[in-house]
């Protein structure tokens, strides 16, 4: 079937939101948010009970004029693997959000 890609944003969503939603960046609490976004995230990835490995990063930075950049490449089956990136914002900080899904081949 492949990898939803909008199904695996849509939990990344609101696993962010959940944790960051109403926060202003605060220096020591990224270790918390980053690892309780990357924890729920994978819960709710594997809840979909899919034949899918899955590695999600996480990365908050403080917002400024100096911006914010990322990528990623991947080598694999895009028939069955698949990647979503999810960017969230507010007026203090800037969260980068990436799963990739490699298909479990049986």
């Amino acid at each position: 079937v492949g990898f939803n890609a909008d199904e695996a944003q849509n939990i990344v969503k609101e696993c962010v939101d959940a944790v960051l939603g109403g926060e202003d960046y605060n220096q020591d609490n990224i270790n918390q948010w980053t690892a309780s976004i990357v924890e729920q995230s994978l819960a709710h990835l594997i809840k979909l009970g899919k034949a899918y490995k899955y590695i999600v990063t996480c990365a908050v930075v403080q917002r400024s004029a100096y911006g914010f950049h990322t990528a990623s490449s991947c080598f694999w089956d895009t028939t069955s693997d698949g990647t979503c990136t999810v960017r969230w914002e507010n007026r203090t900080m800037n969260c980068i959000v990436n799963v990739f899904a490699v298909a479990i081949v049986l």
